[in-house]
């Protein structure tokens, strides 16, 4: 949908025209279902149908206050990126101390934007592993970043979205978000490294 014709979608919304409705659910119910996949790797369909009607529910709620000055879908992901953090942090507070939880193979590393390749048949057991325990790595590491740096990074490698939306999206210029996303990127790297080193001096033995 071009940006006229979802702003005339937008406004027989807000003026609660049912068709209008159908015809934005259709647009960005899929796509946001996709990115909360990215964003929860090792949640169940069913986990990631809940908060994806979730962030859905706070759109229809808010749709008022919707200002123009991004798409709709990256105010929409904005949405289901907060709703995606909320799940989280409860669901740690549910399982805190219970171990790793599994992530994907196919899900896509936020750093590199490069999705995990399932290993072939014949491919070892410990790489499989290996990837599992990165990816876990990485979530963990964006969750401790928080605020604008999980914000910039979510939206550029599981939104996909160039550097001139997320200006828009967050109000700052092309080279800003390239050189916030160069700092942020450097703070989730260390953040990386700090988190091995604590697991490689734990299993070291006494």
């Amino acid at each position: 949908m071009d940006p006229h014709e979802e702003q005339v979608v937008i406004e027989q919304c807000r003026a609660g025209v049912a068709a209008a409705w159908d015809r934005f659910f259709d647009a960005h119910y899929a796509p946001t279902s996709r990115f909360l996949f990215q964003l929860i790797p090792d949640g169940t369909p069913e986990d990631v149908e809940e908060v994806c009607q979730d962030a859905f529910l706070a759109a229809v709620r808010n749709l008022g206050s919707f200002s123009g000055r991004s798409r709709v879908q990256t105010w929409l992901f904005r949405i289901a990126a907060n709703k995606a953090r909320d799940f989280r942090d409860r669901r740690l507070a549910v399982k805190r101390g219970s171990g790793r939880l599994p992530v994907p193979l196919d899900a896509e590393d936020p750093v590199t934007g490069r999705r995990l390749e399932a290993a072939s048949p014949g491919g070892s057991p410990a790489d499989r592993v290996a990837q599992e325990e990165t990816m876990l790595e990485v979530r963990r590491s964006l969750d401790q970043l928080g605020g604008p740096c999980q914000e910039i990074l979510e939206l550029r490698y599981f939104g996909d979205f160039d550097y001139d939306t997320i200006g828009s999206t967050l109000g700052l210029n092309p080279r800003t978000v390239s050189s916030r996303l160069s700092r942020c990127l450097g703070k989730l790297g260390e953040l990386l490294r700090r988190i091995r080193l604590t697991e490689e001096s734990s299993h070291k033995p006494v």
